[in-house]
This record gives structure tokens, C-alpha cells and sequence, in this order.
């Protein structure tokens, strides 16, 4: 029987930094969770596991035949290579597109036709094998990822955030997968943030802090323990309160009698494929509108409609801040408006620069800091980490070499700085553990709360939705395309605020 060992071992994360791992024994056919707060090592841990990192001090032995490890930043290089393959994204006449199909990419390492189809099919991505790979959505370039991983069968599957990003169906199909594989004898190890994504299957749980195992063993137990400790911390946000605005006097206001959205009969296509077909929406004063549908609907391109990013834009019938669109207005008089958080947002902020700087930039809708921020820049966004829990070293730090949802955070508090009229949020708890989903969550009330700010908010998990939501968006699959409905909903905060 195949088994892992691993006895007071110590890993080099970094020439300061190490991983603890005092002892850990998962045997063949065993299924393990690992859950830990943002910075606590699981990634470590994942990459420690399949024999990644330096061993300092300790054993670790492993006698299993076949050790696959797949993670999300492993998931950001495949998509970010394959859009280097090509300097543009608009292709001359004459110029082929060098992107790989989803189905290359599969076979990458293994060549088998009816391997790959067939895993396709259980992941239901079939019809996109020969779709090039760079233009799928988050959810699909995942469930790629996935594919592409089980083509070898390995015997010990290390899966570092499988659920993230995944819509509730999608997300409920691969843990039935995962239970299949489980069944038939793979060894798996799932790192995750959210205590409730652990599948029914799972045996067994670890639980990590600073970089340290510090607790294992039966999944009751050990959850347990942990539910005790994310409940004493939410205790702690009771009393939570935003620091101000930079300067009340310099926000300029917007008509309070007028939608800040009007989309007429939108439309967006690419190579004649509908993304948006015909989709009416109207944001008033005062209303929170949760947008939610399946990987591919078309969320994230709404959005990009409204931040101004979107060249077609321009040829739909769109009022935002009541200006139509293509008026003589400046994309950077959009965004003036606008706080936001999405996956993309996330890829581009490559540029070298501290914690401190990217909180910072957020005062001037940019990509790093390339002019002095005032006194009063300084001191709010020094408040601000220490709402975040940063010590001053943490804010001097290279953002990059944050843990991925020390970076979300990061870049949400960067959204919320100057308290914007509509604060756009696209996935934007993805890759946080719980205790920061929750403070994330009420960072967004407190806020709506607090002042005249709105909220679009789009998460594939419904229960991420902030008690300020007052409206709902739903992209509904209608043949090949999608339909759109929308509500009112009823809640304890609207009835709140009526009142």
C-alpha cells in the first residue's frame, strides 16, 4: 500500500520563511481537506506534498506512482502563455491565431483522443474541445486545467482551490467527480478556504497557521475546533467602521432622481456568437443588484460595458451617471465613479509596488502610484491596513509576495478608498478563506450603509451576497444563447431602510 510520511520536516519557502510540517501520514485510498487562513501555507503545503519545495530538516518519503499537483496560479500561467503567443489581440487578415484548442491543451503532456473526449464529457466541456483555449471563461479554463490533470490517472491527485471559480452546478458536478475518483482508489488532497467546500467524502482535515500544521485528524473534530475560532473572530466585527473619504467636498455628485444604468436592448458578439443578446437593465437610486449565471453567460462582459473597457460600448444604446455613452464623455470620467474588483483586474496588476502603493492607487484609478499622494492619502491608507489586520510590515511588503487572497484583499480595500457612487465587484471573495469573506462582506454593508454608494455585486455562490442586496440579475441558459431575469428582492435591509 502506497502511503505519504512526512516527520518534523521543515521546507524553505523563502530565505526567511519556512513550512512546518511536525508529522503527517496519509495513506493510499485516503481523502484529505487542508484549510487555513489567507498567508497560512496550504499552498505551500500542496506544492511540500508533491515534492516542490526544499526539504530543510526532517524526513518526508513517498513510495506513490504517479503525484499531480494543480493549482490556480498554474491556471494563470497556462492563460496568460497562451495570449504571449500571439503580441495582439486583434489579428490581421492574413495573421493565424496560434492559440491552442482546449483539447491540445489537455493532451499537452499525454496524447489520447478518447481520453480527452471522455473526460471532456464528464466535466461537460466537450463542445469547446476546439475552441482555442485563451478565449474560455474562468470557469471553463478551470474545469480544462482539471482534465488535463487526470490524463495521466494519477494515483495521488493534490488539488490546490479546485472549487474556485466554478459556478454552484459546476462545482457540485466536480465533487461528485472527485467522489468517483475516491472510489476508485485515488488518493486525494484538496487545499481549500471554505470550511463549507469540504465534499461529504473527505476523511480526514488538517488545519494550518503560520505556516505550521498545527492541527489534524478526523474531519469532525478538527472542524469543530475551527468553527469555534471563525466564530469568536466574527465577534470582533461588531464595532468595524470604514476610515473616510479622502475629502467629502472634492466627490462630485451625482442626480439622485436619475438611473445611474440604463442599457437598452444590449448586444455583444464575437464572430457572429451572441455574449449579450438584447439584455434591458435599468440600476436606480438606492438599489444593490447581485448578477448571477453560469461560467460564459456573459457576467463580466456586462460589466466591462459599464466601466467603459469594452469597445462595444460604444454601439449600444448605454447611459451611465446620466451621460449616454459615446457623448464626447472620457473613459476616466466613468471610472471617477467607480470602485472595482474583478479576475482581471487581478492579472494586471503586475507592476512592481507595496501593499501600501496598490491601497493607494485606488485614490487615482490607476495601475501604481506615479505621483505623491498627500498626507491624508498616507494616514487613510494606513487605516486601512489596519483594518486588513497588515502590520507595518506587511504593508511595506511586495504585494506579489502576498498569499492570493492577501492580494484580493488588497485590491478591495484599493476599490473602497475613495467611496465610490457604484462599486463593481466581480468574484470578488474568490480565493479568500471564510473569516475574510466575512469581513470583506461587511466592509461592502458598512459601506453601502455608511454612505450613497451602490453595488453591483456578481459571486457564483449565492450566500456571498451581502445583506445589502436589494435586486437580482439572473442569466438563465435559453437554447444556445441566455435569458435574463430579473427581481425584487425582500430582505431585513430593505425593509431596514424603509423604515
Amino acid at each position: 500500500m502506497s502511503s505519504l510520511q512526512i516527520s518534523q520536516a521543515l521546507f524553505r519557502l523563502s530565505d526567511t520563511r519556512t513550512l512546518s510540517l511536525p508529522q503527517l501520514n496519509i495513506q493510499s485510498g485516503d481523502c484529505w481537506a487542508f484549510v487555513g487562513a489567507n498567508g497560512s501555507g496550504k499552498s505551500a503545503l500542496a506544492r511540500a506534498l508533491a515534492g516542490d519545495l526544499t526539504l530543510l530538516n526532517g524526513a518526508y518519503r513517498h513510495d506513490f506512482r504517479n503525484v499531480v499537483r494543480i493549482s490556480f496560479e498554474q491556471l494563470q500561467k497556462l492563460v496568460s502563455d497562451e495570449w504571449q503567443r500571439n503580441n495582439t489581440d486583434l489579428l490581421s487578415p492574413d495573421e493565424d491565431d496560434t492559440g491552442r484548442t482546449t483539447a491540445e491543451i489537455i493532451q499537452e503532456d499525454i496524447q489520447d483522443d478518447q481520453r480527452c473526449t471522455q473526460l471532456a464529457a464528464q466535466f461537460g466541456i466537450a463542445p469547446l474541445l476546439a475552441r482555442r483555449f485563451k478565449y474560455l471563461s474562468t470557469g471553463e479554463t478551470r474545469k480544462t486545467l482539471l482534465c488535463r490533470a487526470l490524463m495521466p490517472a494519477p494515483d495521488l491527485l493534490i488539488l490546490d482551490e479546485p472549487f474556485d471559480g466554478l459556478d454552484n452546478q459546476s462545482r457540485a458536478q466536480l465533487a461528485t467527480l472527485l467522489g468517483e475518483l475516491a472510489q476508485q482508489g485515488v488518493t486525494l488532497v484538496l487545499v481549500l478556504n471554505r470550511f463549507d467546500e469540504i465534499p461529504n467524502f473527505i476523511q480526514q482535515v488538517g488545519v494550518l497557521a503560520d505556516c505550521t500544521l498545527t492541527s489534524q485528524g478526523p474531519r469532525e473534530q478538527v472542524m469543530a475546533d475551527a468553527l469555534v475560532a471563525q466564530l469568536a473572530h466574527s465577534e470582533n466585527l461588531s464595532n468595524l467602521s470604514l476610515p473616510e473619504t479622502e475629502d467629502p467636498t472634492l466627490n462630485i455628485p451625482l442626480p439622485t432622481t436619475n438611473p445611474l444604468i440604463v442599457l437598452r436592448d444590449g448586444i455583444v458578439s464575437y464572430n457572429d456568437r451572441p455574449i449579450l443578446h438584447r439584455l434591458s437593465w435599468q440600476v436606480n437610486p438606492g438599489e444593490h443588484w447581485q448578477i448571477v449565471g453560469p461560467n460564459g453567460a456573459g457576467k463580466s462582459t456586462l460589466l466591462s460595458l459599464i466601466t467603459g473597457d469594452h469597445p462595444q460600448g460604444y454601439s449600444n444604446d448605454l447611459t451611465l451617471f446620466g451621460r449616454r455613452r459615446g457623448s464626447g464623455e472620457t473613459i476616466w470620467e466613468i471610472k471617477r465613479h467607480i470602485g472595482y474588483v474583478s479576475s482581471s483586474l487581478h492579472l494586471d496588476y503586475r507592476v512592481s509596488a507595496s501593499v501600501r502603493n496598490v491601497i493607494l492607487s485606488g485614490f487615482f484609478d490607476s495601475i501604481g502610484i506615479y505621483q505623491a499622494a498627500s498626507e491624508r492619502q498616507q494616514q487613510l491608507t494606513s487605516q486601512w491596513l489596519q483594518l486588513l489586520g497588515f502590520n507595518e510590515a506587511l504593508g511595506n511588503a511586495p504585494f506579489h509576495t502576498l498569499s492570493w487572497g492577501q492580494q484580493r484583499l488588497t485590491l478591495i480595500a484599493r476599490a473602497l478608498v475613495k467611496h465610490p457612487a457604484l462599486l463593481i465587484l466581480d468574484e470578488p471573495l474568490q480565493g479568500l478563506d471564510p473569516l475574510n469573506r466575512q469581513l470583506v462582506r461587511r466592509f461592502i454593508d458598512v459601506l453601502i450603509q455608511q454612505g450613497t454608494t451602490q453595488l453591483l455585486f456578481v459571486s457564483h455562490h449565492s450566500e456571498d451576497a451581502p445583506e445589502c442586496i436589494t435586486h437580482r440579475l439572473t442569466f438563465i441558459p435559453d437554447g444556445e444563447g441566455y435569458r435574463y431575469q430579473q427581481e425584487v428582492l425582500i430582505d431585513s435591509y430593505a425593509n431596514a431602510s424603509n423604515s
